[in-house]
């Protein structure tokens, strides 16, 4: 067969992989009922970890140490997880902002308040990604161990409602997919990870052991091995980007660099697309680790500095906060309850709080009132029938472009 000139070339970077191969596969494309003939990447099995050069290690020493202040910065609070949800929400816009579907961060910070009312698709695919994520946390930490199921299940959850839902949610797909093509067929793909079936399977069930029996390993470069192949072997239809993202934070939970999931590494490969797509592809065709695992750990190490960041100025705001209610008198009730609460959910609405804490709408309003005059609060937004208010200080170290 005869390959147009640009696709032979692509095809010929990975003729010579050290650490996969080419196999040919044809089939007939079920979007649009083509016929093809092309190559698919099978990836070998995750071997022992690299030789790496003196400087990829430094990079890895440095993320380590940056996951190890940010785990630190967790701890400062008797109750860590109610810097999860803050930090969950703008990884779920990043991540789901990566794959193409766009929701205002604002609008996941304040679904809660909303009780799903006005909810759009692009929202709730971002909020799926919380469900998912939050439940995948919830079982490793219970059980420290990641398994095919537990990855299934996420994908189920993912796409629960959405476009994407198909009869392959929440299962190893059973079709071929192809990555970067600019019409859709399989010929003119970018990539083509390994096709459905048995060896498929088979390959990421042994990527989940070789993740949970890896304790010789440093955790940093086994992160990065694990992502690079998970990616590889893109197992599902669709969510392999977030699922892949996911997977980090999973990882470095069960290896013990992280207590509580607060790491968000998703706007920072967003703001590096291409080169994140290139540094994957680098790996298949050379074998070699060194470039990918540098860049990897550059971006946990950024995302680290810049999470801890973060929390603590959502933790500084909610003692300036207490301060200030405490000076005016307010030292215990709803007031204080509302207060406590605005790391978790920095923009509230009256019936929502009432619902939380079993107060009256009324006793609620009087709080908010009383928060809202010593400028804990913010507002209201929204019209008179969908009245925020924003906790602000909170709210820019959560939004904030930079920390």
């Amino acid at each position: 067969m005869k390959w147009p000139y640009t696709w032979f070339v692509q095809i010929e970077l990975f003729r010579d992989s050290a650490i996969g191969n080419l196999r040919q596969i044809t089939g007939t494309d079920g979007r649009n009922g083509r016929e093809y003939s092309h190559w698919a990447f099978i990836a070998h099995p995750l071997a022992a970890e690299p030789v790496l050069s003196g400087e990829t290690w430094r990079v890895v020493t440095r993320a380590s140490r940056a996951l190890a202040n940010l785990d630190q910065a967790s701890r400062q609070v008797p109750n860590p997880r109610l810097l999860r949800r803050p930090t969950l929400s703008r990884e779920a816009q990043s991540t789901s902002a990566l794959e193409g579907t766009f929701a205002p961060l604002d609008d996941v910070l304040a679904a809660d308040s909303t009780g799903g009312e006005g909810h759009d698709a692009a929202l709730e695919e971002v909020l799926n990604y919380f469900i998912a994520a939050d439940t995948a946390f919830d079982y490793v930490s219970e059980r420290g161990t990641i398994s095919t199921m537990l990855i299934e299940n996420a994908h189920q959850q993912l796409v629960d409602g959405t476009d994407s839902e198909t009869r392959d949610a929440g299962r190893i797909r059973r079709c071929q997919v192809a990555i970067g093509s600019g019409d859709g067929s399989v010929e003119r793909s970018r990539f083509v990870p390994m096709p459905p079936g048995p060896e498929l399977e088979a390959s990421v069930r042994d990527l989940f052991t070789w993740v949970n029996e890896g304790k010789e390993r440093d955790p940093l470069v086994a992160a990065a091995m694990t992502h690079y192949q998970f990616e590889t072997l893109h197992p599902f239809n669709d969510g392999n980007g977030r699922l892949g993202r996911l997977l980090i934070v999973l990882q470095l939970m069960v290896d013990g660099l992280l207590k509580e999931p607060l790491l968000s590494v998703s706007p920072w490969f967003e703001a590096r697309r291409a080169q994140y797509q290139d540094e994957l592809a680098r790996v298949s065709q050379t074998g070699e680790w060194d470039s990918w695992i540098q860049f990897f750990s550059s971006g946990v190490e950024a995302s680290a500095i810049d999470t801890a960041s973060r929390v603590n100025l959502m933790l500084d705001a909610q003692q300036e906060y207490i301060r200030r209610l405490s000076d005016s008198g307010y030292r215990g009730g709803v007031a204080r309850d509302i207060v406590e609460s605005l790391i978790e959910s920095p923009i509230v609405r009256v019936p929502h709080l009432a619902k939380r804490f079993g107060k009256s709408a009324q006793g609620i309003e009087t709080a908010v009132q009383k928060l809202k005059a010593l400028d804990i609060l913010r507002g209201p937004y929204g019209g008179s029938y969908r009245r925020f208010y924003m906790a602000f200080e909170i709210h820019q170290a959560i939004s904030s472009t930079t920390s």
